[in-house]
């Protein structure tokens, strides 16, 4: 009777804690608390890179303002709609291949600018801030 009780009772801890970290995870299994990147100023140009897959990673970024930036997004094995990028404020659209790298290339933006960027459905999405 014991053993059932204390079995009960570790099965619900589980099921507890599966739940917990469940709900504390975005659609895309990351972390609701990620942490905001910085980017990199390589040869006078800013690099950030962005992994999309499952959505992109990181979500938010910090940027120097007016400096040109190339955003490098990298997938692998990459077939959800992640796949297909839309920056508005560039009018970009493309379909990114399954591995691979693909750069863009953005213009000095002004401080306080933020750039975003989504799938072609709206689900997964990522932001740029230039200071």
């Amino acid at each position: 009777m014991k053993l059932t009780i204390i079995s009960i009772i570790i099965s619900a801890g589980v099921v507890f804690a599966a739940i917990f970290f469940a709900n504390n995870r975005d659609s895309s299994g990351l972390p609701n608390k990620e942490p905001i990147a910085v980017s990199q100023v390589i040869d006078g140009k800013q690099i950030i890179e962005i992994k999309a897959k499952g959505g992109y990673t990181p979500r938010e970024i910090l940027a120097k303002a007016d400096i040109p930036t190339i955003i490098k997004v990298k997938t692998q094995g990459t077939f959800d709609c992640s796949s297909a990028l839309v920056i508005p404020s560039l009018n970009y659209r493309t379909n990114l291949a399954p591995s691979g790298v693909t750069e863009i290339e953005v213009p000095p933006q002004k401080i306080g600018f933020v750039l975003n960027g989504t799938c072609a459905m709206g689900m997964y999405g990522f932001s740029i801030k230039f200071n």
